[in-house]
């Protein structure tokens, strides 16, 4: 009981902070509503110094969130992206922000017209646990490169890494410019229902819709980028060690904590055997072993580890067959929280495996019999994050291309859409709206301020009223038809 008192006085307390925060950070606004492009790149280089000089700091604090959360991945993931996002937005800055100048119709001239990227405001940013890092760092790149204030609520589940990011950026950044905000799932709902510019959310479809609910009691513009089911197609001319190996980098990379991981597989029928004995063969080569490899990431915590694992009971139950990936015959139930990747064969739709958004290290395989059948499969279904297509046949993957929806796709390759830096990235329908890295980012944080200019001549008035003249009818002539 007073542990709950405690963190219902630290919540508040939070929450006022918050709400402190965001009316500094608009009045800072106001007093600076464009900041020139030497002050974007000035902050921007300030983010990718303590971003470099921390980076030890950051990748132990991660790991110690995640109880074993790979060093090279949290290196590949977080660190290395988010160093490249800023080198590649230096490098464009200058040229995203020039007004792009439009098209005049002759029945308006002489005049220009221009579009101007306008800072926003206040930029609210709400973090998920699995990339705690990049995404907090990719938006706050975006909304700095567009000159916006921007607020930043961390996730209550990665402590560590939240309170180490908070000290970075109160260090190198004034409140009103850049502030992080902690606490538990109460202040994200209050954060969620602040006034801002703009708010990104970055998690799981069903809080999405809670986020934008909120948003819209204050006609906040919203990017969410949720997730789903991504599935991965197998060609039936493959070679089926290429895709195997693919799909299981994409799927054991942060233990299948990742938003655009591969969540099913499509395998034509009479290949799936081929694809478990290769699938097999590639993870174990990857791991293995997994116990005490601390190339394999942990699952979060202890709620998400115990879903995991009722997933995998509840296929089970249903008459699914299970193949854990666990090749060294370790004992995993006093491990970290780490759960064996496991193939999941003989699915049915009811099973939760097959509604659900996995995220986590489980991986069904549902049988095909044409490509058009796996396209159906698809499409019968909410639009995905991601989408993946392995094969060579060009033919084929421009009709997968054609006839499928999702918020971005790979090609022979699994998660590395994401790292694209001149590729939007966001999703479609169920899996979110909206867009951001590289130039989209930019343009996200942005308002597109339509600017039609006139100097003293002006050629209107000639179309002024009183209506019926002769230049009226010419008007109308030349251009109604």
């Amino acid at each position: 009981m007073a542990a709950t008192v405690v963190q219902l006085t630290e919540s508040k307390k939070q929450i006022q902070h918050t709400h402190q925060v965001f009316d500094t950070q608009k009045q800072a606004f106001r007093n600076n509503p464009m900041p020139s492009l030497l002050e974007r790149k000035e902050n921007l280089n300030r983010l990718k110094r303590a971003l470099l000089a921390n980076k030890d700091r950051l990748v132990d604090a991660i790991d110690r969130d995640f109880t074993c959360r790979s060093k090279d991945e949290s290196l590949i993931a977080e660190i290395m992206p988010s160093i490249q996002g800023i080198n590649y937005t230096l490098k464009h800055l200058s040229g995203w922000m020039k007004p792009s100048k439009r098209h005049v119709s002759i029945l308006f001239q002489p005049a220009s017209n221009k579009v101007s990227y306008q800072p926003k405001g206040v930029v609210g940013v709400i973090v998920p646990w699995n990339y705690p890092l990049y995404l907090a760092v990719g938006p706050l790149v975006a909304s700095l490169a567009a000159g916006n204030r921007t607020m930043i609520k961390m996730s209550e589940f990665t402590p560590h890494t939240s309170a180490l990011f908070k000290e970075i950026i109160d260090s190198i950044f004034a409140e009103d410019l850049v502030s992080v905000i902690t606490g538990e799932a109460d202040v994200a709902a209050d954060f969620s229902e602040r006034p801002f510019d703009h708010l990104l959310f970055t998690g799981s479809t069903s809080v999405g819709k809670l986020v934008m609910s909120a948003a819209a009691r204050n006609l906040t513009p919203v990017t969410l980028e949720l997730g789903g089911k991504s599935p991965a197609i197998i060609s039936p001319d493959v070679p089926m060690a290429d895709a195997a190996e693919r799909i299981a980098f994409g799927k054991a990379f942060n233990a299948g904590q990742t938003c655009v991981a591969p969540d099913y597989v499509l395998c034509p029928t009479d290949r799936i055997q081929a694809f478990v004995d290769d699938f097999r063969a590639r993870f174990t080569e990857m791991y293995p072993g997994l116990k005490d490899n601390n190339d394999y990431t942990a699952i979060i915590n202890e709620r998400q580890y115990e879903r995991l694992q009722s997933y995998l009971e509840d296929a089970l139950a249903k008459g699914a067959e299970l193949i854990e990936l666990n090749t060294a015959n370790e004992n995993m139930k006093d491990s970290t929280r780490k759960l064996p990747l496991t193939l999941v064969l003989n699915t049915t739709p009811d099973m939760k495996v097959m509604q659900d958004e996995i995220f986590g290290p489980i991986l069904p395989v549902v049988g095909y019999n044409s490509l058009d059948e796996a396209i159906h499969y698809i499409n019968d279904r909410a639009r995905p994050l991601a989408l993946y297509f392995f094969g060579y046949d060009k033919d084929q993957q421009q009709h997968v291309v054609n006839n499928t929806h999702s918020g971005g796709m790979c090609i022979n390759d699994s998660l590395m859409h994401v790292a694209q830096d001149d590729l939007p990235f966001g999703g479609v329908g169920d899996s979110g709206m909206g867009h951001y890295h590289g130039k989209e980012g930019f343009l996200t944080f942005s308002h597109h301020r339509a600017i039609f200019a006139k100097q003293k001549f002006n050629s209107g008035k000639l179309v002024y009223a009183p209506y019926g003249k002769a230049v009226h009818k010419l008007v109308y002539k030349l251009f109604i038809r």
